[in-house]
């Protein structure tokens, strides 16, 4: 059986580890498929799926978003363009699909504002048209302050008959695969295939509370050394702002660059 984790976070958005630390450790866990789903961008993504092609690595990247939606949060995966927040979560999963994404509810049934509650959930299904229907919900999502309402989630998904989703919601490196997408075959096609005929399965373990703790301990660094890039690069007039994670992410505009790789991370190692 294939192994993916499709709910990963960068430098990009509020993850603390760079692409290539996240490539890395989906190599070592031998994941064969990662999505990079940053709140609302596409970019780190976008440089993973290169980076990892060039490199000649098992592991296969989609390219992701988590969208933030008045109804919740949402998976798109298999994106080409940025999708913008705050739109409904059925308008929402209609702009996934018509850029021939796949839609994940990400995290439902818990009682905080971006998480779908299962009403606004079975609305979506009993829409006539198809394209408002999510393909897959998250069955499995480790974080400890769902732990509550996650446990009542698998049987919820079965009763919807969405592709059961299990994802770490990793935001540093050391997270990824803490939980997993199990499906036949090995490629993002395949996963894909398995995503809509409704043929995956899901594993995974909640994280510790120590471990959210000091994961957000990392966070309010992150976000510090953020500031600080930002306000220099604007005072130095460099061209340059926070780091997003991967070559070229400190150059304003931020594009991925391929000469960098490499010189990227032991910048990053140096200054961190």
């Amino acid at each position: 059986m294939g192994r993916a984790d499709l709910h990963i976070h960068s430098l990009a958005s509020d993850g603390v580890s760079t692409v290539l630390e996240i490539l890395d450790a989906a190599e070592r866990r031998e994941l064969d498929v990662i999505a990079i789903t940053d709140h609302e961008r596409i970019d780190a993504g976008v440089a993973a799926q290169h980076m990892a092609e060039d490199a000649g690595h098992r592991v296969r990247v989609i390219v992701g978003e988590e969208i933030t939606t008045r109804g919740g949060h949402l998976i798109g995966l298999f994106l080409t363009q940025r999708i913008k927040p705050w739109g409904s979560l059925k308008t929402s999963v209609a702009r996934v699909h018509e850029q021939g994404g796949i839609a994940i509810v990400a995290h439902p049934l818990v009682p905080y504002p971006l998480c779908a509650r299962a009403g606004a959930i079975r609305a979506l299904l009993d829409e006539g048209d198809s394209i408002f229907h999510p393909d897959g919900i998250e069955a499995f999502n480790p974080t400890t302050a769902g732990m509550r309402w996650t446990r009542r989630v698998p049987e919820f998904v079965a009763q919807t008959g969405r592709a059961p989703i299990g994802s770490s919601d990793a935001h540093r490196a050391a997270d990824v695969g803490q939980a997993l997408t199990t499906f036949e075959g090995t490629s993002p096609e395949e996963l894909r295939a398995a995503i809509e005929s409704r043929e995956t399965g899901w594993e995974g373990t909640f994280y510790p509370w120590r471990s959210q703790i000091t994961m957000f301990r990392a966070q309010l660094r992150k976000n510090a050394r953020a500031v600080r890039d930002d306000l220099g690069g604007k005072i130095r007039r460099s061209g340059t702002g926070r780091d997003l994670g991967y070559p070229g992410g400190r150059q304003r505009p931020a594009h991925f660059d391929p000469t960098l790789v490499g010189r990227t991370e032991r910048i990053s190692r140096d200054e961190g």
